[in-house]
């Protein structure tokens, strides 16, 4: 196939695509592990990965090869029958998060989608039909359909779509007493990103990580973690909820977990998959043997499981761990020697700048230098790097932020 002109394919979409996404002007037309090419063959090292999705990089060639293998084989039969893979993929992500039962689906959102859904029904299925509220978090980002969009707090995102799903209450990550307060006889599930990510890489605080765990406990209110961001090892731990010890009973899955095909997974624990009966929820394409194949690798490459996986002490998940400190450290001289960066957000290889200004000029001077990071919550920086990220690539993006923090601040 011949690749037309950055102009002409610009020109295309500006005439047949819907316009809702503001494009970097850029064609990436191949990658090859951490670097993206466009269309004038110029490289860019990648510390976005696709919003956190391509996880082994670009060009991998055992995934392909698994693709290519699965594609010639068989690619989709529905639901209606079964196939060797999704039973073998729920029990990998059982052993990871320990959480027994998985719906599998094509996005993240839709898991939010369907964890609102399976929240809901398992207090229909008690007899308590006035419990369907939600708490959420402010600066949280759980998707943008309908449910998903209905306990993301941002205004920016929800008031041209009103009237949502009623009775969601918001409260700052900061304040446990509001949390307490929030939670009612009437509240289904409290909902709440580990390490939001779109609302800027900010860490949830351990006060109101112990008092989600502690209100839970106490009233009986389900548990949705969204780890569709922080989720399968991009912080180091498997799910991030591990590292405050929650026991959640829904999990959101996705971006990471396809590394680049369509994935997503609602993780259900027990005692909420037994209120949930055939019919409750559906999907033609969830879990077919194509998104199933390639989930099934990624996880390999994560734990470690095969002996294709050239990172030792637990696979990508353990790699990430050693890498990220590394990381986390090289960003903290950044801050030291920049009066425009305020602080350093996040863990492992989630990582956020947050500035004293917009970050949108440095977005666009990285760019410009070949290092590709994006802007969320006007002030932050935010990287998320594939997992094969190694100390030489985060040297060389940390040197290019260097300059570009220096040339912005003039």
């Amino acid at each position: 196939m011949n690749m037309p002109s950055a102009t002409i394919i610009q020109d295309l979409e500006s005439r047949h695509v819907l316009q809702t996404y503001k494009r970097q002007p850029l064609v990436l037309v191949r990658g090859r592990g951490m670097h993206l090419y466009d269309s004038d063959g110029r490289a860019h090292l990648d510390f976005i990965s696709g919003i956190g999705v391509t996880v082994l990089g670009h060009g991998h060639e055992g995934l392909a090869a698994v693709i290519a293998e699965q594609a010639q084989t068989l690619l989709h039969t529905s639901n209606l029958y079964y196939h060797p893979l999704q039973g073998h993929l729920a029990a990998r992500l059982s052993a990871l998060s320990g959480l027994e039962r998985a719906f599998f689906c094509n996005s993240g959102a839709e898991a939010m989608e369907a964890c609102l859904k399976f929240a809901r029904r398992y207090w229909y299925s008690q007899g308590l039909t006035r419990r369907t509220r939600f708490v959420a978090l402010e600066h949280g980002f759980s998707g943008r359909t309908m449910g998903a969009l209905s306990v993301t707090a941002n205004p920016h995102y929800r008031d041209p779509f009103g009237p949502l799903i009623p009775g969601v209450t918001f409260i700052s990550p900061d304040d446990p007493a509001a949390l307490r307060a929030a939670v009612t006889d009437k509240t289904a599930a409290i909902i709440a990103e580990p390490l939001q990510g779109e609302g800027g890489v900010r860490p949830l605080p351990e006060a109101m990580a112990a008092t989600i765990a502690d209100v839970a406990r106490g009233t009986g209110t389900l548990i949705i973690a969204d780890e569709v961001q922080c989720g399968l090892g991009r912080t180091g731990w498997p799910f991030h909820f591990q590292s405050f010890n929650w026991q959640p009973d829904l999990v959101t899955v996705g971006k990471a977990i396809g590394a680049g095909v369509p994935v997503g997974a609602a993780l259900v624990s027990a005692r909420v998959a037994t209120q949930v009966a055939a019919g409750d929820h559906g999907t033609t394409y969830g879990g077919n043997l194509l998104a199933t194949r390639a989930a099934l690798y990624v996880i390999e490459q994560l734990t470690g499981t095969t002996d294709a996986v050239p990172y030792a002490h637990g696979g990508l998940i353990g790699h990430v761990r050693e890498v990220g400190q590394y990381f986390g450290e090289q960003l903290e001289s950044l801050r030291e020697r920049h009066a425009i960066v305020d602080h350093v957000r996040g863990a492992g290889v989630m990582r956020g700048l947050a500035l004293t200004i917009d970050a949108q000029p440095v977005v666009d001077r990285a760019r410009e230098a070949g290092l590709l990071v994006n802007r969320t919550a006007e002030c932050v920086v935010r990287m998320l790097p594939p997992f094969i990220v190694s100390t030489d690539d985060i040297d060389a993006a940390v040197a290019i932020l260097d300059r570009v923090l220096t040339e912005v601040a003039a």
